[in-house]
């Protein structure tokens, strides 16, 4: 080897080196969150000021790579596969015949020289690059400042035209690298941050709830009207005091004569206060407890109502329907479940799930279960238009149906296990081809088994 060819094999390193980093530069500060930036800021970190600059003007920077890129993948193309053909051709010289010498070790040189750019300029430093986005662009930052600084005129005039080419076809330019996320790219995130171990099921079941929470109406979680525990305040105070000594909730709706006519609520430990305490002597009056409560329609969003009970410090509101009667009520707490889970307290009653799966497409559902939720859970399309709940569903499909019948839709079965007054309570819900399985269950619970009789 002369010392020509040493001087190329090393300008072909340096040129292999420098698409590394530019690659390198361009993955880690698309990959790189600013939040991840702010520690390093606060400490007055330089690398880090240098990472924010770049950081917060993608669109020139990754120009700036790209251009890098190309210049170095120009530079590899010219000196590389001329330096390694000279190298091997005195080689092949040996082992080939005269005529086949050139071609051979041109293309041996052309895929030697492909291979040390694609692997250890682009490949690797790309890897690199997106598992350690951090580090990677603390580290290049400053250095690819420079280079952008060196040749500003040049990657001004290129983004200019590439601009007015964008134009010319009739696309609208960025001004900024698009860093938002849709709902279901963020959705996407979260799952694979769960699967990869970043966060734990907790706080990946919270972040869905919250893409969800966005889409509820109140309907949907509100305490039914029929389940409404109100006081009356035409009763007596003993005979009201009796209705919270039983339910043992904090706060209840006051009506005047039916649900339609709700008053306002009364949080019961300022009444039971006032009962116990001993320099009260005047006689205790419901309606001197009567605090004012909202009242919205049953169709507002029920981040809308958070925002509205929040303003008015309140922690109930009443829902009333289309005709202007009281469809039922929702609190606080009925809104941070959605988000959080059930919370229960010392005088919560244990309660069924609303869902409950006993085999392979065999499940127990309250009549209270959202269509929705059905829908989701059975892979069907259940129409939502005229109702809300499965119950209320069957009843639409079949309004005289009673305990025992069924109901098929598409590949499922419903069949009604019990009723609470007029309400459907408990569906039981099989697959098609199962069917046979409600009508032994009923043959069995209704029918007395046969005695044959002899003369």
């Amino acid at each position: 080897m002369d010392i020509q060819q040493g001087l190329s094999l090393l300008a072909v390193a340096i040129l292999i080196a420098l698409t590394a980093f530019f690659v390198a530069s361009e993955f880690a500060i698309v990959k790189i969150r600013s939040t991840q930036l702010e520690p390093h800021l606060a400490t007055g970190k330089k690398s880090a000021i240098y990472a924010k600059k770049v950081t917060s003007n993608l669109d020139e920077y990754l120009s700036a790579c790209q251009l890098g890129i190309t210049i170095t993948a120009l530079g590899i193309g010219r000196l590389a596969e001329p330096t390694f053909e000279q190298m091997l051709h005195p080689f092949f010289e040996d082992v080939v015949p005269a005529s086949a010498v050139t071609s051979l070790s041109i293309a041996v040189s052309f895929l030697f020289a492909t291979f040390l750019h694609v692997v250890i300029g682009e490949l690797a430093p790309k890897t690199i690059a997106i598992q350690r986005a951090e580090q990677v662009t603390l580290l290049f930052a400053r250095p690819l400042v420079w280079f952008y600084r060196m040749l500003f005129p040049l990657i001004w005039s290129l983004n200019g035209s590439a601009r007015l080419l964008i134009k010319m076809l009739g696309f609208k330019p960025m001004s900024e690298h698009e860093v938002t996320h849709t709902e279901e790219e963020l959705r996407l995130i979260i799952s694979d941050s769960y699967k990869g171990g970043e966060i734990n099921q907790s706080e990946f079941k919270y972040v869905s709830k919250i893409f969800d929470f966005d889409d509820r109406i109140a309907k949907e979680i509100m305490v039914p009207r029929t389940e409404i525990s109100a006081i009356s305040i035409e009763d007596s105070l003993e005979d009201n005091l009796a209705i919270m000594r039983e339910e043992k909730f904090t706060r209840y709706p006051v009506v005047n004569g039916d649900k339609d006519h709700i008053l306002g609520i009364v949080n019961v430990r300022e009444v039971l206060s006032d009962i116990v305490a001993p320099d009260v002597t005047e006689e205790i009056k419901l309606e001197n407890y009567i605090r004012p409560v909202i009242s919205v329609i049953e169709s507002i969003p029920v981040n809308d109502l958070l925002v509205e009970m929040q303003k008015k410090q309140t922690h109930m509101a009443i829902l009333y329907d289309e005709y202007g009667g009281t469809a039922g009520l929702i609190t606080a707490e009925d809104i941070i479940e959605e988000i959080v889970g059930e919370i229960r307290d010392e005088f919560d009653v244990e309660e069924d799930p609303l869902i409950s799966k006993i085999d392979e497409d065999h499940y127990l559902l309250d009549g209270k279960t959202l269509i929705s939720e059905v829908n989701k859970l059975l892979h069907v399309e259940i129409s939502e238009e005229d109702v809300d709940t499965i119950g209320g569903w069957l009843l639409t499909e079949k309004y005289d149906i009673a305990v025992g019948e069924t109901l098929t839709f598409g590949p499922y079965v419903f069949a009604v296990k019990a009723f609470d007054g007029r309400q459907i309570k408990q569906i039981e819900v099989l697959k098609n081809d199962e069917e046979n399985r409600f009508k032994k269950d009923e043959e069995e619970r209704f029918d007395p088994p046969y005695e044959a009789s002899g003369s």
